[in-house]
């Protein structure tokens, strides 16, 4: 008995003494910083007519979406930097090989939802769904509102940020991250606007946390990883 509670303990001290993960990340930026209801229109009025463009942009796709764009836009509902590996198109791209660059996107994608969430709040834009039952989404529902997209805000945040790292390859990184984007509108769970707003916040909020002094130097740190990594 004594023998296992030391085992016990041990494991209990490893576990406490393990690596940072996603959820313990914290935000290089938030909506103090960024408030994007000073910077972004308000999404269209639900009785407007760009409210019911937009939905008829939805179903049509909804009838039209082929196979393989719908199963692109259900494996892009994963919000994180691996849904670039296609674009690197590296064996090394992955979350083993790159632990300084994998908690450096972990904060990146902390920033995103600590930016956009509080605005979505605000707006409380409904989702295609909850507007309209003809909508039948394929991609995980969400209780959040609809504007900003933050699929798309995270998108094109890692896009930019990824590019700088692998300029080599930006113009496929940013291709891909708009259509990150636009796969939530062949999923069914966004509108056009939502998306062309998301790119705009990913767009500022790279700019602004650029400037921090953290995020010089873990980007720094994860770049340097990264590159090597890819023989670069």
């Amino acid at each position: 008995m004594r023998n296992f509670t030391k085992a016990l303990t041990l494991l209990l001290v490893i576990g406490v003494a393990s690596p940072v993960f996603a959820e313990d990340a914290k935000p290089f930026a938030d909506a103090k910083e960024i408030n994007l209801l000073n910077l972004l229109p308000p999404p269209p009025a639900n009785d407007s007519a760009q409210m019911k463009a937009e939905l008829g942009e939805i179903l049509t796709i909804q009838v039209t979406r082929t196979p393989e764009a719908a199963a692109r836009a259900v494996a892009d509902a994963e919000e994180n930097v691996w849904r670039f590996s296609d674009v690197i198109d590296n064996p090394k791209f992955t979350k083993e090989n790159l632990p300084k660059f994998s908690a450096f996107f972990d904060r990146i994608v902390e920033t995103e939802g600590a930016v956009v969430d509080p605005a979505k709040d605000v707006w409380k834009r409904p989702r295609p769904h909850l507007y309209s039952d003809l909508v039948k989404p394929i991609v995980p529902l969400s209780k959040s509102g609809s504007y900003p997209s933050g699929h798309t805000t995270l998108g094109t945040l890692m896009g930019i940020v990824l590019s700088n790292m692998v300029p080599e390859k930006r113009p496929v990184i940013m291709a891909r991250a708009w259509e990150y984007g636009h796969n939530r509108v062949v999923g069914g769970i966004h509108y056009a606007s939502d998306i062309e707003a998301g790119r705009i916040a990913g767009t500022v909020i790279a700019e602004t946390i650029m400037t921090h002094d953290d995020y010089k130097s873990e980007y720094e740190g994860a770049k340097a990883e990264l590159r090597a990594a890819l023989g670069l």
